[in-house]
């Protein structure tokens, strides 16, 4: 599932994923686009996408693919690079106290939301207080808070926060569309409102937002604080963006290459080499970071709650070929839960696991799945080995029923009966509290390391408090202990140290099942021009703009 992925969900993909979001300067421009002459001021762009959010507060949605929607709109107090650094937008400078708990932002001054608001440090504690009030049942900002104590406003134009701990990734999260800074006033009309309209500082307003059919756009014509790294300032060049919602990848393709659209997400994988030949298109990657599309297995209760058995399951089925030949090579084979475009990824876990059926058979053999029924199935005690996987069927993208469907049959072979429940978003929360599953998916896209805490962290096992993103329930005082340690530096050698050795050990443990790194597929127009990316690799439309050629 992908709520993108989600509802309740972690991305639950689309999003994953996933799970940050500042501004880069990277742009989306292939060889073969290259502009000519300056960009051109006006016209519209109209991208189409296989997905859509179902709350467009991204303070309090629990999808990732929000971030998309919403970036347009809503701006944040910093800006986050490729690379992991950090750079001044809303906010000028900060500066962390020793201890690590007290980040005090210096905010630029002249900046206005659309609504007319004045831009200041009260804008900037309504927010953050928003996030973490219990009203507005925040799922994945929240999870990406830490231990938020409070936000104080020293003057109009500087702000502190303050953490009970140290929280190293604070930043990294900030820069993300989901800390965008949204109007006060706004953010007063309540959650019915937000769900349909939010207002920013950003270079685009919001004209409408169509269920089931996509989002209008005008340029803001004031806009004038755009990041650090962007191509330009001043207001966006496109007069007007429009992001259609066309869920099926035959209707997408077909309006982009027909030419009825600009752009379009997730091109089908079988339609790559397709798109690359036609000389009026170009495909444009992007390696998502963050959580790769993985399977959780419930280590907490169930048939996976035996580690031998999970372990069968992940080395008995062979992963790489099947992701291989459904995606046409246009995404990896996953080996650790993230993906190598995450800060601290790990490579030696590419070595760490193989698939290995002759293994997985003995792994079930020792956990007692001895005995066989009439349709093949392993049995112990008169039971059959069976996994029961709620699947967000309506959520599912990138062919992912296929894949688990393909995953269902070669499960058999080695003796699992995968059983799929088609479940709606409002179905599988209850099921995600009480622990009743055996096997989920979702990706989780986020720029920064630290999203391993979101999957593996003890704290966060959902509860009927808390919506955390550890479905695989996993409980290990010594991978938590990891995680901790790198809430309390900000050396990223350090942090990335820490985080190999918590990949190291959930593989180990064959506490997730990594399936594939995910690959943003964008299709573009050879009139599209100077279309960016987040570090998050969702598209950005601030520096794009239309040629005329």
């Amino acid at each position: 599932m992908s709520l993108n992925r989600r509802l309740a969900i972690p991305v639950l993909t689309a999003l994953l994923a996933l799970t940050a979001c500042g501004t880069s300067a990277s742009p989306a421009t292939p060889a073969a686009q290259a502009p000519a002459g300056a960009p051109a001021s006006g016209g519209t762009l109209v991208f189409g996408v296989n997905t859509e959010p179902i709350n467009l507060d991204p303070h309090a949605s629990p999808q990732d693919v929000t971030g998309l929607f919403t970036r347009p709109v809503l701006d944040s107090l910093v800006a986050l690079d490729d690379k992991g650094g950090i750079h001044p937008w809303l906010a000028t400078s900060w500066e962390i106290s020793e201890d690590g708990k007290t980040y005090t932002f210096t905010l630029r001054e002249g900046v206005k939301f659309s609504d007319g608001g004045v831009f200041d440090a009260a804008a900037v504690k309504a927010n953050l207080d928003h996030i973490v009030d219990p009203k507005t049942k925040s799922q994945l900002a929240a999870a990406a808070f830490g231990p938020y104590e409070g936000t104080k406003v020293i003057d109009a134009r500087t702000v502190e926060v303050s953490f009970s701990k140290p929280y190293s990734p604070f930043l990294a999260a900030l820069a993300t569309a989901y800390f965008g800074i949204q109007s006060p006033k706004a953010l007063a009309e309540g959650p019915e409102a937000l769900a349909k309209k939010v207002v920013g500082t950003g270079p685009f307003v919001i004209d409408a937002f169509v269920p089931h059919q996509g989002i209008t756009y005008h340029r803001n014509p004031d806009y004038d604080w755009a990041p650090e790294g962007a191509k330009h300032a001043g207001p966006a060049y496109l007069e007007k963006l429009e992001i259609k919602v066309l869920t099926e990848d035959a209707v997408r393709l077909g309006a982009l290459t027909s030419g009825q659209i600009d752009a379009i997400a997730s091109v089908p994988p079988v339609n790559v080499k397709q798109v690359e030949a036609d000389p009026k298109l170009a495909i444009v990657r992007k390696q998502a970071p963050g959580g790769n599309y993985n399977y959780y297995p419930n280590t907490a209760s169930g048939v996976f709650a035996d580690q031998k058995v999970r372990q069968a399951f992940r080395d008995g089925i062979d992963f790489a070929t099947i992701v291989g030949k459904l995606y046409f090579g246009t995404f990896d084979a996953a080996f650790s839960p993230v993906s190598p475009a995450t800060q601290g990824y790990d490579a030696a876990t590419e070595s760490q696991w193989r698939y290995n059926p002759e293994g997985a058979a003995k792994l079930l053999d020792e956990a007692g799945w001895t005995g066989k029924d009439a349709e093949g199935y392993r049995t112990k005690d008169g039971a059959r080995l069976t996994v029961r996987w709620p699947f967000l069927k309506s959520f599912a993208r990138e062919q992912r029923g296929t894949l688990a469907e393909q995953i269902q049959a070669e499960a058999k072979k080695i003796g699992f009966e995968v059983v799929f429940t088609d479940v709606t978003a409002t179905d599988f929360a209850p099921k995600a509290i009480a622990g009743d599953y055996d096997l989920v998916d979702f990706s989780w896209q986020r720029a920064d390391g630290d999203t391993l805490r979101n999957l593996f962290a003890i704290s966060n096992i959902p509860s009927g408090t808390f919506f955390g993103q550890n479905l695989a329930r996993y409980d290990d005082a010594e991978v938590d202990g990891w995680l901790s340690d790198s809430l309390a530096t900000t050396d990223l050698a350090e942090r990335a140290a820490l985080y190999a050795k918590v990949q190291q050990k959930v593989n180990a443990d064959a506490a997730v099942f990594p399936v594939y790194v995910f690959n943003y597929l964008l299709g573009v127009s050879k009139n599209v021009r100077d279309i960016g990316w987040e570090p998050q690799a969702y598209p950005t439309f601030y520096d794009a703009w239309v040629s005329k050629a």
